[in-house]
């Protein structure tokens, strides 16, 4: 993971294997960024990402929410184990 904070804006970048993602708060550092690594490295852009590497992202930009819920996973997990018939509970820490 590479991170760069300038003032307020900030931007990450999550390398895995040979692919990367990237959010940000400012879409001009977003260009900016992207410019740069076109630049130096043969890229592909694929759009925006909903799944991957198993995990599911969720966006809601009117609330300015990113999340990573972990229902997917979950669900496989149970499968495996052959219990996604069980009963669940919840329990607050």
């Amino acid at each position: 993971m590479y991170l760069k904070v300038s003032g307020s804006k900030v931007i990450f970048l999550f390398l895995y294997i040979d692919d990367i993602l990237h959010t940000t708060n400012d879409l001009g550092l977003l260009h900016e960024t992207k410019k740069f690594l076109s630049r130096n490295f043969e890229v592909k852009d694929m759009g925006e990402v909903s799944y991957v590497i198993g995990i599911e992202i969720f966006r809601n930009r009117s609330q300015g929410l990113l999340g990573l819920p972990h229902k997917t996973y979950i669900n496989k997990v149970l499968e495996r184990f052959k219990m996604e018939r069980c009963l669940t509970s919840h329990v607050l820490i």
